[in-house]
């Protein structure tokens, strides 16, 4: 009797526990500064039946119990987070707001390792679309040795590491696409990871998500950055099968302009660039190898509110780079301010099968 009290309990944990996590996403999504206040009312306190159920599992004794220690970890992230989006929207301290939402990917990485175990974590990390694919959740049941969420190069999230994610079911009978994703200038590939995963595991890809060798990407001054990309691409090319006709680097803001500056490099070994709410200058255009631009699939994304670095500065880096001799695609979401649209991933992964080009030699 004991363990069927748990199991209601540890199925109550997990839904409010889903349910905090989509309502976080949803404010990391749309987070404006001038509507703060505004998204926090929206979204209410997700985290309150959270807490709740967080109390109950306490007193776990029965088979329930090895499982109380992820979720507890990912639940104490989730109220954390909340706690500090409300205490940021009231004093109005947009840093407090922004700090908080790095509660999220805490969240993310304690949770994922049920996500083998437990059929609702499972379906969590698809894309809504897709989470009625029994056959696709199948593949996810026994994972391959040596596929999950790893880390190299040093502590999760140190500079010049990396974090890396490979599809539970990779197996080597066929090359799998890579995505390189560089985080913002005050983030690391720990965080930023969990960005790719969920689009990643659904639609088939290997993720490396590096950390900044300094305090963020070299977009001046010598480059240690470029140098050591590629030593992590030729980490993982080592051990895993990749495309060498479909390698992305992309990034978001900072991670997004150094994608400009070390992709467009004529020895870069990525074959697609795809930098969101980046900053552009003309001149990376006009010093560009003429060869390297040629033909090169370039997909930008940035939001009309952005507030860090305006539309217009992305308008013209697809206008200068277009004229240049690249193959741009140009993608301008109209409620998307400074912050990552994760649902821009499914359509990017659609583009690098889509226009698949042969890595430099």
């Amino acid at each position: 009797m004991d363990d069927d009290r748990e199991f209601d309990e540890l199925a109550a944990l997990t839904s409010a526990l889903l349910a905090a996590l989509e309502a976080f996403a949803f404010v990391a999504r749309r987070l404006n500064p001038p509507d703060l206040p505004a998204l926090v009312e929206a979204v209410g306190a997700p985290d309150e039946p959270l807490v709740e159920a967080l109390a109950q599992a306490a007193g776990w004794r029965g088979q329930a119990a090895v499982l109380r220690e992820p979720l507890a970890a990912a639940a104490q992230a989730v109220i954390a987070g909340f706690a500090g989006l409300r205490s940021g929207a009231q004093a109005g301290d947009l840093s407090q707001a922004f700090r908080a939402m790095r509660q999220r990917p805490v969240a993310l990485e304690a949770l994922y390792p049920l996500a083998a175990l437990l059929p609702p974590v499972s379906r969590f990390f698809l894309e809504p679309e897709r989470r009625g694919d029994a056959a696709l959740q199948a593949r996810f049941r026994q994972p391959a040795q040596g596929t999950g969420v790893m880390h190299g190069g040093g502590d999760p999230g140190a500079r010049g590491a990396f974090s890396l994610y490979v599809p539970e079911d990779y197996c080597a009978d066929r090359a799998w696409p890579l995505v390189v994703a560089l985080h913002g200038g005050s983030g690391d590939g720990r965080a930023f990871l969990w960005s790719w995963l969920r689009a990643a595991r659904t639609h088939g890809a290997i993720v490396v998500a590096p950390t900044a060798t300094g305090r963020t990407w070299a977009l001046g001054g010598p480059d240690g950055d470029t140098p050591n990309l590629i030593a992590i691409l030729e980490e993982v090319g080592a051990r895993w099968r990749l495309d060498p006709q479909r390698r992305l680097l992309t990034g978001l803001s900072d991670g997004g302009t150094f994608s400009y500056v070390s992709g467009l490099e004529p020895g870069s070994p990525f074959t697609h660039l795809a930098p969101v709410a980046a900053a552009f200058h003309p001149m990376l255009a006009q010093m560009a190898d003429p060869d390297r631009l040629g033909g090169l699939p370039v997909h930008i994304v940035h939001g009309a509110l952005d507030w860090m670095f305006p539309v217009d500065m992305a308008r013209e880096a697809a206008a200068a780079l277009e004229a240049a001799g690249a193959d741009v695609t140009y993608r301008e979401i109209p409620d998307l301010a400074h912050t990552y649209p994760i649902e821009i991933n499914a359509e990017l992964l659609a583009w690098l099968d889509a226009t698949p080009r042969p890595a430099p030699d």
